[in-house]
């Protein structure tokens, strides 16, 4: 079993990123990138890991109010969501039902499933009620959305627009592999790729239906064999990976490993299991050091998380999504055994 060494978990660096508008997109080194304004992928995201995070952390509150107040302002009338917004606080795109969308109703589900403030939890769900009846072509934002709809299921079993939501996104992602080789059902691995095994598992488990939760976890088993090398994790790079692609490959992503470590901690709390801890283990290590290049993802200085993994260091900038993904995989370290620190 991997071990991982005990990590502080810090939102002082998502704090340097927030303003009173919403968190910013990147980030040059630890400093933020002003003129690239703001996108609700990442607010999303900022409400999903404050909502997660401990209630003592009283930056955590804050930074979810954020987080929502700018959603509820990236909502159009119907339910759909614009992504991008510049620095001069104007929207510079148009509404859409994109991975913007399906984000924004993951953190809203969020939100309303495990803030401790009744306020928030009543404005967002009110909100994920506005959007959950539209839906995407895209499977990876159906399958962000159905995370959204799987944590208003856990809290309310009855909730028909939810339990739809969630149904309609496992049906999309149930497809026939092209072979018993790679039974996943798209030709290539791209990003965010454990999000498709996680929705089948929790439809699964949430809608009584067996097949789809047996499913999901025999992908996810495939996909961690597939995204592991020499006992450590090799994942998906950016420009994605299919049948007989070498690894190890780069530039890979936190995001990546997050999706591994959310996907793997249902698994466990679904079935049971010890074996999904190693997942878990294995995906806080590659933050740690325990990866292809052999290089911590982590600034402890600035609490920070770098942008990618290159053959030989890191991209050393720390925009939003990556030092959120870095901090979600943390918020699963205490499932998981810790050991001392050791060097590569």
């Amino acid at each position: 079993m991997t071990t991982i060494a005990s990590e502080p978990i810090s939102f002082r660096h998502l704090a340097l990123l927030t303003d009173d508008r919403g968190i910013l997109e990147h980030a040059k080194g630890t400093e933020p990138r002003y003129q690239h304004g703001y996108c609700t992928d990442d607010n999303a995201r900022l409400l999903i890991v404050s909502s997660r995070a401990d209630a003592g952390m009283s930056s955590a509150k804050v930074l979810a109010t954020v987080g929502l107040n700018f959603l509820l302002d990236a909502m159009a009338p119907d339910g759909s969501f614009r992504n991008r917004m510049s620095f001069e606080r104007c929207w510079v795109d148009e509404p859409c039902t994109n991975d913007c969308w399906g984000r924004a109703l993951w953190g809203l589900g969020t939100a309303c499933s495990l803030s401790t403030d009744h306020s928030m939890r009543a404005v967002a769900i009110k909100a994920f009620d506005k959007s959950a009846a539209l839906r995407s072509e895209h499977p990876r934002s159906m399958a962000f959305a159905a995370l959204g709809a799987a944590e208003v299921v856990r809290v309310d079993r009855q909730h028909e627009l939810a339990r739809q939501l969630l149904a309609d996104a496992a049906a999309m992602i149930d497809q026939p592999g092209q072979s018993s080789s790679w039974p996943w059902p798209q030709p290539r691995l791209t990003y965010c790729n454990a999000s498709l095994p996680e929705v089948l598992i929790a439809a699964g488990s949430l809608l009584n239906e067996k097949r789809w939760e047996k499913l999901g976890l025999e992908l996810l088993h495939w996909l961690l064999e597939t995204e592991t090398l020499d006992q450590h994790l090799s994942v998906t790079p950016a420009a994605g990976r299919g049948p007989g692609d070498p690894k190890p490959a780069f530039d890979q992503q936190p995001i990546e490993v997050a999706a591994l470590a959310d996907a793997c901690t249902r698994a466990h709390r679904v079935t049971g299991s010890n074996e999904w801890l190693e997942g878990i283990a294995m995906s806080i290590a590659w933050f740690q050091g325990r990866n292809d290049a052999h290089v911590p993802m982590i600034d402890h200085s600035s609490g920070g998380g770098y942008d990618g993994l290159e053959p030989n260091g890191v991209n050393i900038n720390q925009g939003a999504e990556s030092t959120i993904a870095m901090l979600m995989t943390l918020q699963h370290q205490s499932l998981v055994p810790r050991g001392e620190k050791w060097i590569w």
